[in-house]
């Protein structure tokens, strides 16, 4: 399809509503060993609204990647991978466990380029979560698409860590983690589960960490280390694939506004960082 085609998708706009329910956050709070799980009435932490206003296409409306098929709020973009790019978060107030809440989104931007690792697409998708007393969390989510993996393809740059880490934690996120974040946000994406199909497909060389999951848990790693932070603004970009099996090592320091977090591949590249602002 050609830009000008992708472009009537710009602007479109779609609603989402859901009740902020106490399950989602237990089976989170297990997933990330952890046993203070938010009860009724309690803020959400900082990265867990990923658990609700999920996708919930039918089955015979899914594509081959195990994503809704495109065309609908998505634009149809040819290219055949997927990957989460980034967020940019802002925090007005908390969504709470038990509220009924809604997401208004809206399609801001597609983006075709041409890359070291050929044609990319960019779509960015503006999130509104609006909680009983209004407006809780602003949000930009990066949706990256790519053509199919070429042989001899240039990897990622690597980017060393921005500073030296005050905090760090390494944990190998196994096919179990990423089973359970897949089935705690309804996410089909094959390249987190299904083996053959991320490695035969798409040409990876296995299963891919999920992009939130990373957030996630580099936001999990400040809240052990600044438990009573009141967060004002996130801003996260990944920059290379992480993948089950390998460590990954989560860290982070405090500066003047709040902190910067990132994560770690084996080989020691920065395959996540995240800029956050503290209230």
């Amino acid at each position: 399809m050609t830009a000008a085609a992708l472009d009537d998708w710009v602007g479109r706009t779609q609603r989402t509503e859901d009740l902020i329910a106490r399950q989602p956050a237990i089976g989170m709070a297990a997933t990330l060993d952890r046993d203070d799980a938010p009860g009724t009435g309690d803020a959400l932490p900082p990265g867990w609204h990923w658990l609700y206003f999920v996708d919930t296409a039918p089955q015979s409306a899914l594509g081959p990647d195990g994503h809704a098929a495109r065309g609908e709020f998505l634009p149809p973009v040819a290219l055949p991978r997927r990957m989460w790019g980034g967020n940019r978060l802002t925090f007005h107030r908390p969504l709470r466990i038990g509220e009924s809440a809604r997401r208004d989104s809206e399609i801001r931007s597609i983006d075709q380029k041409q890359g070291r690792a050929g044609a990319l697409a960019f779509v960015t998708v503006r999130h509104s979560y609006w909680g009983p007393d209004g407006l809780a969390l602003e949000e930009d989510h990066d949706i990256v698409y790519r053509e199919p993996e070429r042989p001899g393809a240039a990897a990622p740059e690597a980017v060393p860590a921005p500073c030296a880490a005050v905090w760090r934690r390494v944990i190998e996120p196994d096919p179990v983690l990423l089973f359970r974040y897949s089935a705690l946000t309804f996410n089909g994406h094959r390249i987190h589960y299904d083996a053959p199909y991320v490695t035969e497909v798409e040409g990876y060389p296995g299963l891919i960490v999920h992009g939130p999951l990373t957030a996630t848990l580099l936001l999990d790693l400040l809240r052990r280390e600044r438990p009573d932070a009141v967060l004002r603004s996130i801003h996260f970009r990944a920059r290379r694939p992480l993948f089950a099996g390998a460590p990954l090592t989560l860290e982070g320091a405090p500066d003047d506004d709040g902190a910067q977090l990132w994560a770690l591949d084996p080989d020691g590249a920065v395959a996540m960082n995240a800029t956050v602002t503290f209230a």
